[in-house]
């Protein structure tokens, strides 16, 4: 399905939630980086969760405008819209997805821990999880620790089974991340609808009951994950066992949207029963 994409070039993985268990499949070159845009935040989100484990930083400690905190900003629920500027409603009232948001907290981290986000993430996530190929562009239009990495699929399967399996974090944090904070709230899944709700964990969306999305028709309703406008995606179902991840050199748009889940329903077809 893949070498069908109307895609330049393309890298597929799926594996097992576990890091004994290698890819099942890949698809594509493993080791040439991509830009990972929006997929970057799953890698600052852990970033934060490390920080607040170390007491750096506090989960509702008072972060971004009045009235938000560090909750608020990792679950796209702290009034901040996309892009820089002023809030535009009060925090805990809409899901806005909000890539300035994620700037707030790679500043809060800098600020906190005394070191550049850049060489915080590379110390507390990248280096551990062996994501050797992986870095931060700086320069990323939309701020780097929003959507700045670039790295091989290889590097974003390791993260997907960091999500999966947590080694960085406690069980009780990653439980609290892939959990839905703020569940009453509405908001746009962006590239997709509005949808009430709009269920989001602390740095991952959880696709609950949303359709159309970009996971499949039978990922569970507690899959999480994220995508970016690059291309990119990064998918958990933690009732299949699975992890799914994908880069590509064509910006996401509406063969994304149609062909992802199609690959998701396939991907979970071929591994029945589950492989872990």
């Amino acid at each position: 399905m893949v070498e069908h994409w109307p895609v330049g070039s393309a890298a597929v993985g799926v594996a097992g939630a576990t890091p004994a268990m290698p890819p099942t499949t890949t698809v594509g070159p493993t080791d040439r980086p991509f830009p990972w845009a929006s997929v970057t935040k799953p890698a600052t989100a852990l970033a934060v969760l490390v920080a607040i484990e170390e007491g750096t930083l506090g989960l509702d400690e008072p972060a971004g405008p009045p009235g938000s905190t560090v909750r608020h900003l990792l679950a796209h629920a702290s009034g901040l819209g996309p892009d820089p500027g002023s809030p535009v409603v009060a925090p805990g009232t809409a899901r806005i997805y909000s890539n300035t948001g994620y700037v707030v907290l790679g500043e809060l981290v800098a600020r906190r821990s005394g070191i550049p986000f850049e060489e915080y993430l590379q110390c507390g996530v990248l280096e551990p999880l062996g994501m050797a190929g992986t870095a931060l562009v700086t320069d990323e239009p939309a701020g780097a620790a929003a959507a700045g990495l670039a790295g091989p699929l290889r590097d974003l399967l390791a993260l997907g089974r960091e999500w999966a399996v947590p080694t960085l974090v406690s069980a009780q944090t990653h439980d609290a991340a892939t959990s839905v904070h703020f569940p009453e709230l509405a908001g746009i899944l962006p590239g997709f609808q509005r949808f009430d709700p709009c269920p989001w964990g602390l740095g991952v969306e959880i696709r609950g009951a949303k359709w159309p999305h970009w996971t499949g028709h039978t990922n569970s309703p507690s899959t999480y994950g994220h995508f970016g406008r690059t291309g990119s995606f990064l998918w958990i179902d933690p009732v299949a066992g699975l992890v799914c991840a994908g880069l590509a050199d064509r910006p996401f748009g509406p063969w994304a949207a149609q062909a992802w889940p199609k690959l998701a329903d396939a991907v979970l077809a071929e591994s029945s029963p589950p492989l872990v």
